[in-house]
């Protein structure tokens, strides 16, 4: 029975098809052995180069260093004054145009003066009546007193029989409301001279003249435009005294304010001269404060030379202000300061050759001391990084000063981690 089944299996070919099944498990087998020894290489060989780091550095060394404090504001005139009108009426005439320079008391514009000049007319004639009123009131009291004065007369001469009690009394009556009237035209004449004066100086102001020598920023009259001065008073020019002489307003940002001081230098830019940079110097940093967008800034002054007449009113300047100054002193990039190197990795532990190929989580790096908080720099010793520390001094972001420190000029401070070696 078992020969007539193998002689089945011979004719049937399955004896093949099983040799070909082995072969084939023991090229699988010796495979996945090999795979696994490339990816145990590879893992070690990796770990092993990559535990190489290479640091780039950077000289410390001698040098000025210059603190700025920037901010952008408007350039203004020292001194700008807009000129109205105190009257109402039509423009006669203008006499000047835009960038005109005036002098002190020349005439700007006119005012049509024809309903004041009859209202001074009008006045000046009732004025005259209320004189003429005085001289009658005079007569009138002359009059008074020549009466009384008889009448007392004749009573001495009667022996006090004639005239009557209630005609005295009549006639004194008399003389005081007649001083009364003449006090009461006097008052009358009084005031229609001032009335009159009034209209007078209101003719005057109908000619608009410039209370300062300058030069005209803005022109807001023209002939025919009828001027209402009822409740404010119009602007009609608007002028700049000395264009030689600028003022710029920056707004300097709350964190800065305590280092900005009268007197600092500074320098600003202008769009329209991109390449140029201004002197000016700070006369006064206001303590009021202004609030846009929730940021706290307070207007600071500078004074600018505009003897060119490059710069104009309204235009946008950004000024950095000197703060700090120091000369020759040793400095370190802040990127050295800000350096923290790379925590050391863990000790593999013996666990086999498979706990040695699962990852592992990063070493935790150890709480900040007192010591890594305060300032230091590291340098590369025989290869390997040393601490420094340091007492540091002003900065301007991208160098600071170095007062106290085991750090020499020329000194290489590691400022980052270049990459591992491969």
């Amino acid at each position: 029975m078992t020969t007539s089944a193998n002689d089945i299996v011979k004719t049937l070919g399955l004896d093949r098809k099983s040799k070909v099944s082995s072969k084939l498990k023991t090229v699988l087998l010796w495979g996945g052995i090999a795979l696994a020894v490339m990816l145990i290489a590879w893992f070690w060989l990796g770990r092993k180069s990559g535990s190489e780091v290479q640091y780039q550095t950077q000289a410390a060394k001698r040098g000025d260093l210059t603190v700025m404090v920037s901010a952008t504001g408007t350039l203004q005139p020292t001194n700008q004054v807009d000129v109205g009108s105190e009257i109402s009426g039509t423009i006669k005439s203008v006499e000047v145009d835009y960038n005109d320079r005036v002098t002190r008391g020349q005439v700007l514009a006119r005012i049509d003066t024809t309903k004041l000049e009859a209202q001074v007319r009008q006045t000046a004639a009732s004025t005259e009546a209320a004189r003429a009123r005085v001289l009658q009131t005079q007569a009138t009291i002359a009059e008074a007193k020549a009466k009384l004065a008889r009448l007392v007369q004749v009573q001495e001469a009667s022996g006090g029989k004639v005239p009557s009690k209630a005609e005295l009394d009549t006639a004194r009556a008399n003389l005081d409301r007649a001083v009364a009237d003449e006090a009461n035209a006097r008052a009358a004449v009084a005031q229609a001279e001032a009335t009159l004066e009034v209209q007078r100086t209101d003719l005057a102001k109908a000619v608009i003249r410039s209370p300062i020598k300058g030069v005209v920023l803005k022109r807001a009259a023209e002939p025919g435009q009828t001027v209402a001065a009822t409740f404010q008073t119009p602007v009609l020019f608007t002028l700049a005294e000395d264009l030689t002489q600028m003022e710029l307003h920056v707004d300097v940002d709350e964190a800065d304010v305590g280092k900005v001081r009268e007197a600092q230098s500074a320098t600003f830019t202008v769009d329209a001269y991109p390449d140029r940079n201004f002197p000016a110097r700070i006369t006064q940093v206001r303590f009021g404060s202004k609030t846009v967008a929730g940021v706290v800034t307070y207007e600071t002054v500078l004074k600018v030379d505009n003897a060119e007449l490059l710069l104009r009113p309204g235009m946008t300047g950004t000024a950095n202000i000197v703060v700090q100054q120091a000369k020759d002193v040793l400095l370190v990039p802040n990127a050295a300061l800000r350096f923290t190197p790379p925590a050391a990795a863990p000790k593999p532990k013996s666990g086999g050759l498979v706990s040695s190929m699962l990852p592992r989580p990063p070493a935790p790096r150890p709480a900040e001391s007192a010591e890594d908080k305060a300032p230091h720099v590291w340098v590369l010793r025989a290869g390997k990084l040393e601490k420094i520390m340091l007492k540091t001094g002003m900065s301007d972001g991208v160098m600071t000063e170095v007062k106290e420190g085991r750090i020499e000029p020329g000194t290489p401070v590691v400022v980052d981690i270049i990459e591992a070696k491969k």
